[in-house]
């Protein structure tokens, strides 16, 4: 990977975009992608879009998702401890003992997970944590000291978690769900723009926003461009580490390329291209069925305006929704490359149809 690459990588990583206030992470996003496009819009929920050739008729669609799962503030003790609700998928069992960033109109606010310790707990009697029993301590004596800080019903709280890279093979942090789907995207952008490349078709490299709370963010873009192609890229779930069971989730690795989809939502035609593309490019690749939807936003763009020819191209990921997400760079590069080289085998007013 290029260093001015990896750089951008780690700093999007690092940086906070919780669903619903995702607007520092797209000024990250768009700043990175603006050498490589052409135009650019921004729709009213902060979904950024960067453009190549715009006046193109037929247009075609690279997606990610740029939100974060979080946490809000929703009650605050006499006391001052603070009690929350889920912003998407936040997972209360991993909570305790982690530290946060408590997003304030005063500034960021330090808090931790607490939790009692082993000493006074009958064991024995251990149950899991649940949303109604974690808990935030910023270190404030009474509810006052808490709202002095500028905190609030409403506040949102991320995890305190940063980018590292383990065993010089994988990419580990928060929020690799999806926001490494939004770095390879724009790294499409940078090769088509550095390989003067002249595309057929529209592109439009879209960084969604709200996808961790169904899907919302494509939801909209996708009536407002009114794409006729859309290649999505989102994480999956490897299944190689304890407790997966293969029957039921597949036999994915990381390590052993993209995942392609099938199922109702995926676009076969367009499928059966990508497929061909990875073989011909000698590009490694993995299968996965998604019965009824895929869970992602291509559920979102297929089934917006008339019917769009969607796909969905993964990244395979340990430890989803957790602050060690965990991926291979092999397949980061192979799934950018794979969009890229997809993109190139697309044709001007391309008929995606079963039957003409």
């Amino acid at each position: 990977m290029r260093k001015e690459s990896f750089e951008f990588l780690e700093k999007y990583l690092n940086n906070s975009s919780p669903t619903g206030f995702e607007s520092e992470g797209q000024k990250l996003w768009l700043e990175y992608v603006k050498p490589y496009i052409e135009d650019y819009f921004v729709d009213t929920y902060g979904t950024v879009v960067g453009v190549i050739n715009p006046e193109a008729e037929y247009k075609v669609v690279i997606e990610a998702h740029a939100d974060e799962i979080s946490w809000f503030v929703n009650y605050i003790t006499p006391e001052g401890y603070i009690y929350l609700k889920r912003n998407g998928g936040s997972d209360a069992l991993i909570a305790p003992s982690k530290r946060v960033n408590i997003y304030t109109s005063k500034g960021i606010v330090k808090a931790v997970f607490g939790w009692p310790a082993i000493h006074v707990r009958k064991v024995e009697n251990d149950k899991a944590p649940t949303i109604e029993t974690v808990f935030l301590d910023c270190g404030a004596s009474n509810r006052e000291e808490v709202e002095k800080m500028g905190i609030h019903v409403g506040c949102v709280a991320t995890f305190e978690d940063e980018f590292t890279v383990m065993n010089d093979k994988f990419y580990v942090g928060r929020a690799l769900d999806n926001r490494v789907g939004g770095f390879m995207i724009a790294e499409v952008a940078r090769m088509i723009h550095e390989r003067k490349h002249k595309l057929p078709f529209g592109l439009y490299i879209v960084n969604a926003v709200q996808e961790e709370i169904g899907l919302r963010g494509a939801e909209m873009i996708a009536h407002r461009i009114k794409p006729d192609v859309a290649i999505i890229t989102d994480v999956t779930h490897d299944t190689q580490s304890p407790m997966y069971d293969k029957k039921n989730s597949g036999d994915i690795h990381c390590g052993k390329g993209p995942v392609i989809a099938y199922g109702p939502a995926v676009q076969n035609n367009l499928r059966d291209l990508i497929i061909n593309t990875a073989q011909e490019k000698e590009i490694p690749f993995q299968r996965s069925a998604v019965s009824r939807a895929t869970g992602t936003d291509t559920d979102a763009f297929a089934y917006s305006n008339a019917g769009v020819a969607s796909a969905l191209i993964s990244l395979p990921l340990k430890y989803m929704h957790t602050t060690v997400e965990t991926v291979h760079k092999d397949d980061v590069e192979n799934v950018t490359k794979l969009i890229y080289e997809t993109l190139l085998k697309i044709e001007d007013n391309q008929d995606f149809r079963y039957l003409k």
